[in-house]
């Protein structure tokens, strides 16, 4: 059976209760580690982390995709379901790939995970952007937990990013 979403699609908001984080960083220099970057993003390297993993791994980053994020938490695992919902690619530009929440998942809402090249400073940027809110009853009880998880989760999220990114550089 296909879950579906948890919200509707292009409803979000801050004005619907919708919490808005965003992070961005600089993790790379020139064309050719843009390059890794988009690479790492379409292999889902930003969630390669001891606390946080997105199942089967190897998911293709298309539109209509299922996925199970797996978080560890409070001596606990849990399992999230998302959906690829949409990817935007320029090529030597940006990759932008986001997804949504499934109706088992314990949060509402929309993470975007996105690579950029600015041609001028050569700077290779990672961007996640989520658009959330508590769905789960437990969600909402533990939801200054949740919230603190979430942080960490888009902190690691960029090193983790930095961390491909390095990595392939060491490997040509």
């Amino acid at each position: 059976m296909t879950r579906p979403l948890s919200y509707r699609a292009g409803s979000l908001g801050a004005s619907d209760g919708y919490a808005i984080d965003e992070l961005s960083g600089v993790i790379g220099q020139g064309p050719h580690q843009f390059g890794y970057a988009c690479d790492a993003l379409r292999r889902w390297e930003q969630f390669r982390l001891s606390w946080l993993a997105v199942f089967p791994q190897e998911a293709p980053v298309d539109p209509g995709t299922t996925l199970a994020v797996r978080i560890r938490h409070l001596g606990f695992w849990s399992l999230n379901g998302a959906r690829v919902v949409f990817r935007e690619e320029s090529p030597g530009a940006r990759l932008a790939v986001a997804y949504g929440t499934l109706t088992n998942h314990a949060e509402e809402g929309e993470e975007l995970f996105e690579v950029s090249f600015d041609a001028g400073t050569g700077d290779v940027t990672y961007r996640i952007r989520a658009m959330s809110r508590h769905r789960s009853r437990l969600a909402r009880i533990g939801a200054p937990i949740a919230r603190l998880l979430q942080a960490r989760a888009r902190t690691d999220s960029l090193h983790a990013m930095r961390r491909a990114v390095a990595r392939r550089i060491a490997q040509r």
